[in-house]
């Protein structure tokens, strides 16, 4: 019996096509959109301002700054916020892993020594708000725990800026 009489078949099949179909749909309004969500108070959505390491070069025990300016928009989050900042070695050991002071709009300075142990080559620095899951496949931004009006996420790329360390 040819596969497109066999009922079973056919089924899966109509489902594929449905799936394919709803899929196409959500990515076609997506990109109409340019993937702008408003927050639902008409404010669109506030990802982390971008940061900066200084110097761009550095050796073992010598002071680097990793610091971001305020966002342009309306982060929210909160008096107490936290930055977590990872360094990872040209080795891949994560060598640096902690949290400092951010404020409400996401401005931080938070400066360290390079630790000894780093090995030589490219770093990579990370700097993320602390207890925000950007990528909790949820479609939810949970930036704001409690909050009246419910944020959605636009993105929950990893920034990561290059730190050389040498000899």
């Amino acid at each position: 019996m040819a596969d497109y009489l066999d009922p079973v078949k056919a089924e899966a099949g109509a489902a594929l096509v449905a799936m394919c179909v709803a899929i196409s749909a959500v990515l076609a309004v997506a990109f109409m959109s340019g993937c702008v969500v408003s927050s639902g108070d008409g404010e669109p959505p506030c990802l982390p301002p971008a940061f900066s390491v200084s110097p761009k070069s550095a050796k073992a025990g010598e002071t680097v700054t990793v610091q971001a300016q305020n966002a342009d928009c309306n982060p929210r989050y909160g008096q107490n916020a936290l930055i977590h900042v990872t360094v990872t070695d040209a080795t891949g050991t994560k060598v640096m892993d902690t949290t400092a002071p951010m404020n409400d709009a996401g401005g931080f300075i938070y400066t360290f020594d390079v630790p000894s142990q780093t090995a030589v080559g490219e770093a990579a620095v990370e700097a993320t708000p602390y207890g925000v899951d950007w990528c909790d496949d949820t479609g939810r931004n949970n930036r704001v725990r409690g909050a009246v009006v419910p944020l959605e996420r636009a993105s929950c790329a990893a920034r990561i800026e290059v730190l050389s360390v040498i000899r």
